[in-house]
């Protein structure tokens, strides 16, 4: 049985002037499946997933998420995606505690409930007697785990997640990853942007941009096969050049 269509995009283009940001974008997302969106500083992977999020909506084009239209149903779309970026998007000079009690306000989750799945994530991530501590005072692989959890802990049908490991370590990015796959078994969309090309073989699907367009997009292998190459490292030169 083929999966949901999840994201859908029909000639995405965005200008900004006379400058073309995202060029004639056309790609579909699955239900559960981890998609990579790639491509240098100013490829325009950013400016897409405004679009995606419903921060800004596109020159022309159709485009769908999660099964909403993004010129009408913006604040549907909203609803039902998380974010995280590099930054983390958690407050630093705020408890773990008060961070989660403040996404679930903004995610709409009533206190009875938010007890619980509180409850559930300080378990699981092994932070109940931390919970009173700032943000601020924790290590960077903490903050990230639970950058995550909170972008999707309203069980969102998407995760955009905007290069999320800048700036950690290796053992900590692969225990990241290891959150993403629990969330996409789980059936949640992970699309993710990343500067390691080593991540981007984590992913089901991968797509490379380049000066505004999508100038690959298949699986990691396949990928590999096309443009003979040992690596996506190699895969992303080829192309970027």
């Amino acid at each position: 049985m083929e999966k949901e269509t999840i994201i859908s995009a029909r000639n995405l283009i965005k200008k900004f002037g006379h400058f073309t940001a995202n060029d004639n974008l056309t790609f579909e997302v699955k239900k559960g499946e981890i998609f990579g969106f790639l491509g240098a500083n100013g490829a325009g992977k950013t400016t897409a997933i405004r679009i995606l999020c419903g921060l800004s909506s596109p020159t022309s084009g159709e485009v769908k998420v999660a099964g909403f239209d993004i010129y009408h149903e913006t604040e549907k779309i909203k609803k039902n995606i998380g974010y995280m970026s590099q930054k983390f998007s958690l407050y630093e000079d705020l408890t773990i505690s008060e961070n989660i009690k403040l996404y679930a306000g903004i995610y709409g989750i009533g206190r009875k409930q938010r007890k619980v799945k509180e409850a559930e994530l300080l378990q699981k991530l092994e932070l109940e007697k931390v919970k009173n501590k700032l943000i601020g005072d924790l290590p960077l692989g903490w903050k990230q785990k639970l950058a995550f959890s909170v972008a999707i802990f309203h069980d969102p049908k998407i995760v955009f997640l905007d290069e999320p490991t800048g700036g950690v370590d290796p053992v900590t990015r692969r225990k990241f990853w290891d959150l993403i796959y629990e969330a996409a078994h789980n059936g949640i969309t992970v699309f993710v942007t990343t500067h390691y090309m080593d991540e981007a073989e984590y992913c089901d699907r991968v797509s490379i941009m380049n000066a505004g367009k999508i100038e690959a997009l298949d699986t990691p292998a396949k990928l590999k096969e096309k443009y003979k190459a040992t690596n996506m490292d190699e895969v992303f030169l080829k192309i970027a050049r």
